[in-house]
């Protein structure tokens, strides 16, 4: 059996930046994502989380970089990373973000845009 490490995420850009690392374009964007569910009394409860990603040029399914702006609808898979650093007073800090594969733009006419609903 082999390892797994896979996510996939849709929803909605929020920042966005390109940056140059490497001599490689980078965007750093986030995405936010809904979940909603019922409480003990019926009523929704919708759950909000939010995901940083890198997108590199040139790799897998990304395509341009640069066309990715806040407010898009988007769908990215990729694979979770897991990183460590040391703050300037010394303090140890864990950061999770994900390393896009395959980015599509959705539009906005999709069946899909609407949030993942368990009730």
């Amino acid at each position: 059996m082999e390892f797994l490490n896979k996510i996939e995420l849709r929803g909605v850009v929020g920042r966005a930046d390109v940056n140059v690392v490497n001599g490689s374009h980078v965007c750093n964007f986030s995405v936010v994502t809904e979940y909603s569910t019922r409480d003990k009394e019926g009523n929704p409860v919708v759950d909000i989380l939010w995901f940083n990603v890198s997108a590199w040029e040139g790799r897998e399914q990304i395509g341009d970089v640069f066309q990715i702006q806040k407010g898009m609808w988007i769908e990215v898979t990729g694979r979770v990373r897991i990183r460590r650093y040391m703050t300037q007073e010394n303090e140890e800090r864990t950061v999770m973000d994900v390393v896009a594969r395959r980015i599509k733009v959705l539009q906005r006419e999709d069946d899909q845009m609407q949030p993942q609903r368990d009730y």
